[in-house]
């Protein structure tokens, strides 16, 4: 199996050996799709509880406690979002397993690092280049109230909202990683690693 890999955006593809991270690993096809979402959600809240516990703050100080809350709910949602992405996008006839997860960079601050791997059909590749191509050379809040117009006037969700709300709700700086399989026992895919850095 042979691949070539592409980066766009802010992307981080070797991390400090000597930062903690947390990886899970799921394999899409071995559970109804039901408890597929429900799993995401329990997985998300449970990325942003482990993330919490390393932040340098005292939970028994109200102002801590709120930006306790805060940086919980921020990284919930990123994972949320990307994990929830990854599920649906993932091309299953590749077999390849999803990864999701959370690395913690310490620089001046904490900087919560979540990402997800999944395989993807060369055509829904393509859409997602697209859209990277069309958020660099595009406001992104210009973008985000284009795609509520969008939604509103059609009736399946257009993809991308959930990235704009990371990067205009929560300043997430975001970046993928595309690599390129090809196999003799199917059609080439992509491998698709989206990752998001928020500080907290």
């Amino acid at each position: 199996m042979g691949h070539r890999m592409q980066t766009f955006g802010n992307f981080i593809d070797k991390f400090p050996p000597e930062q903690d991270s947390l990886e899970l690993t799921f394999t899409p096809t071995s559970v109804p799709l039901k408890k597929r979402w429900r799993n995401n959600r329990l997985s998300a809240y449970f990325i942003a509880d482990y993330f919490t516990t390393f932040l340098p703050l005292d939970d028994s100080q109200i102002e801590e406690q709120k930006r306790i809350h805060e940086s919980k709910s921020a990284v919930s949602y990123v994972a949320n979002e990307l994990l929830e992405n990854a599920m649906k996008y993932n091309y299953e006839e590749a077999h390849s397993q999803i990864k999701f997860g959370v690395h913690f960079l310490q620089n001046s601050s904490l900087i919560a690092v979540v990402f997800a791997s999944n395989s993807v059909t060369a055509n829904n590749q393509k859409k997602l280049e697209n859209f990277i191509h069309k958020l660099q050379n595009n406001d992104p809040e210009n973008l985000y109230i284009e795609h509520l117009e969008k939604n509103a006037l059609e009736e399946d969700q257009c993809s991308g909202l959930g990235i704009l709300t990371i990067i205009n709700d929560y300043n997430g700086e975001i970046g993928w990683k595309f690599e390129k399989m090809s196999s003799q026992n199917h059609d080439s895919f992509f491998l698709v690693t989206t990752m998001v850095q928020i500080e907290v």
